[in-house]
């Protein structure tokens, strides 16, 4: 807009309306004829009007253009062939604005219809709905995965399973959990992630939901043919010298008996033979119960009955317990916990357990170090999460062997049954915890415990 210009008119009718004031007053003073006087005092008002009607008419136009712009009406258009020049340079410059704005837009709305196909087609279900559980979006996938049309609120969800509205609403960020259902006479196996949000001060979720039915039977029955292979070759190693020796032993005797010889007539080197053969026999079949019986305990883990324990107190037990072990293999142990009050909602056995596997598996971590280190610390991650590390400074694991130590009775030591680890890790996810493991050779060894 040209200002000057303005200026210039808006001083020309102050400028007049000067004069006129001036002459009234002149004829006022002089007594002059009244209706000179109210000549002039008419072209006052009418100056003064014009004055008025002209700032008047461009703040209407920059009024009208404010609220375009406030309630994002961008369907106007303002004339630029009027007798006013100033008021034709100011439209000119509304209708660019405009015209920048619908630009601006299109390409908002273009992206976001981008985005809307993304999420449409991507592969895995996602919902979003407000406090309230009213659904903003749900994409085809999800509808796919619910065999629904449409949902209008999460509660809505109910009719196909309680638990899956329950779960939605529960889950805070980063939170997951799976949900089984049935839908049709078709069972799948839900992963649900959740994720808030705030958008334009309103609070909403986002979930993630996938199918992994078919992952997990895949997984399932690897963890069936391994088990089944441990089980075959613990099994085997302990039946295999078992038949052998009775069959020798059936064979002496049979010997014995088809010659009609009496028992007091087996020869004490023989005697000795049977012996030998039954003891190892026994020992054995005793092996054999001990494997039974922790394959037993590792299918019973009790659900956890959850307290708040103190974890200072918890790690002085373990203390307590296993000190004579660490003074035997000469360790030096240390504890340390911040914030020095901290707790966490867990089973106090059976995480106590759990410690006890990883501090005797540090303990033997050791072949012929001189400084052996085991430190257990508890502190809170980044996120808040309680978090219980078991870290020695011994040779380390393989990368073979540590693709393996979860896996039930496998073991890397002479006397090892093989399932404390995997025992651990699974009453860590009774917990929804997580176990896990960091390892460098002959640097050592970090078990990570994360509430």
């Amino acid at each position: 807009m040209d200002f000057k210009k303005f200026d210039r008119k808006l001083l020309l009718r102050l400028l007049g309306i000067l004069v006129t004031m001036y002459f009234m007053v002149s004829l006022w003073t002089s007594n002059a004829y009244f209706l000179s006087i109210l000549l002039f005092a008419g072209l006052l008002a009418y100056q003064i009007y014009a004055l008025l009607n002209y700032l008047n008419k461009t703040n209407e136009e920059v009024l009208t253009f404010l609220n375009s712009i406030q309630y994002d009406d961008l369907s106007l258009t303002y004339s630029t062939k009027s007798d006013n020049e100033a008021i034709d340079k100011l439209n000119t410059e509304f209708n660019r604005v405009m015209s920048k704005f619908k630009e601006i837009r299109r390409e908002k709305e273009a992206d976001a219809q981008y985005m809307r196909n993304i999420v449409q087609h991507v592969g895995i279900g996602i919902i979003t709905f407000g406090k309230n559980g009213n659904v903003q979006l749900v994409n085809a996938s999800a509808k796919k995965l619910l065999k629904i049309n449409s949902l209008n609120n999460v509660e809505d969800l109910e009719s196909i399973n309680p638990e899956l509205v329950e779960v939605f609403f529960r889950l805070r960020t980063g939170g997951r959990d799976l949900v089984k259902l049935e839908i049709g006479g078709e069972i799948i196996q839900l992963a649900v992630f959740a994720i808030e949000l705030t958008l334009r001060g309103d609070e909403f979720k986002l979930i993630s939901i996938q199918n992994i039915q078919s992952e997990l039977e895949e997984k399932e029955m690897d963890a069936w043919q391994n088990l089944v292979r441990v089980l075959t070759h613990e099994i085997m190693n302990s039946v295999t010298p078992i038949s052998s020796l009775a069959g020798t032993v059936e064979g002496e005797l049979e010997q014995y008996i088809k010659a009609g010889g009496a028992i007091s007539e087996i020869a004490n080197e023989d005697l000795q033979d049977l012996y030998d053969a039954v003891d190892t026999i026994q020992k054995r079949s005793e092996g054999l119960i001990r494997f039974v019986q922790d394959f037993r305990n590792l299918t019973h883990i009790p659900k956890p009955q959850i307290t708040q324990v103190s974890v200072e107190e918890m790690l002085k037990d373990i203390f307590v317990l296993l000190k004579s072990e660490i003074e035997e293999n000469n360790i030096t142990y240390t504890t340390s916990i911040e914030p020095a009050s901290m707790t966490v909602n867990a089973d106090k056995a059976l995480i106590e357990q759990v410690l006890i596997n990883l501090v005797k598996n540090a303990i033997q971590a050791f072949d012929e170090e001189t400084n052996r280190i085991v430190e257990v610390r508890a502190f809170l991650s980044d996120k808040g999460r309680p978090t219980i590390t078991v870290t020695d400074n011994g040779g380390g694991i393989d990368e073979e062997a540590l693709e393996k130590i979860f896996i039930p009775f496998f073991t890397t030591k002479k006397r090892g049954s093989g399932i404390g680890l995997s025992l651990s890790r699974q009453i860590m996810r009774k917990h929804q915890g997580v176990l896990a493991v960091k390892t460098k050779i002959d640097e050592g060894t970090e078990f990570l415990m994360r509430f």
